[in-house]
């Protein structure tokens, strides 16, 4: 009985390959984080990070409704109005990300992204990996070195305001938003600010 009140409570936002590729992207970013001083382990967190990658952006087209870019990227007015309403502590509900949270995905994808490519030109340099031969082996490897540790802390530093940022979120909404990327569900409400959408 029990049970049955929980599933009829809540609604199902996010699908397994969301939830898989979350926390397989948050675990070997952090792998390979901490691995910079092993070349090899290093090098085989990349290559998981960019599979995982690719994989995210093909999903991103084609996958379930909430895990397609196109049904949670807004334009940066309802972004401005959605922060505005964070900071009034009065937020529209959304089922799957909110405005400000879509600019974090974004803005952690795109960085992770050029984490890999750094990542790949920096090998290709040595001579291995999918771009070497290329035209980008030939850049100065100073120059990848640097860029692929801006992008690294860079990512960490978004990592932790996107965790403060659900932290706050979670609060304002009234749902633990970390459990519904386990579970997959959110509560339901009578509202939602993306009904319909996507």
């Amino acid at each position: 009985m029990h049970t049955h009140d929980t599933e009829s409570s809540t609604i199902k936002v996010w699908d397994s390959f969301i939830r898989i590729f979350h926390w397989s992207l948050v675990f070997f970013f952090l792998f390979a984080y901490v691995t910079e001083d092993w070349e090899s382990m290093h090098i085989l967190a990349g290559y998981v990070v960019a599979i995982l990658m690719s994989m995210r952006l093909i999903w991103g087209l084609v996958g379930t409704r909430h895990a397609r870019f196109i049904s949670f990227v807004k334009s940066p007015a309802t972004v401005l109005r959605y922060f505005k309403s964070m900071l009034s502590l009065k937020v529209p509900h959304y089922q799957g990300h909110n405005p400000v949270a879509a600019v974090m995905v974004i803005a952690l994808l795109a960085s992770i992204a050029l984490i890999s490519l750094t990542g790949f030109i920096l090998i290709a340099i040595e001579g291995s990996g999918p771009l070497a031969g290329t035209f980008l082996a030939s850049i100065s490897e100073d120059l990848a070195e640097g860029a692929h540790e801006f992008f690294a802390n860079l990512t960490l530093l978004l990592v932790i305001v996107h965790v403060l940022g659900v932290l706050v979120s979670s609060l304002l909404e009234g749902e633990n938003l970390a459990k519904a990327m386990v579970t997959g569900h959110k509560q339901k409400r009578d509202e939602w600010e993306d009904q319909g959408r996507g």
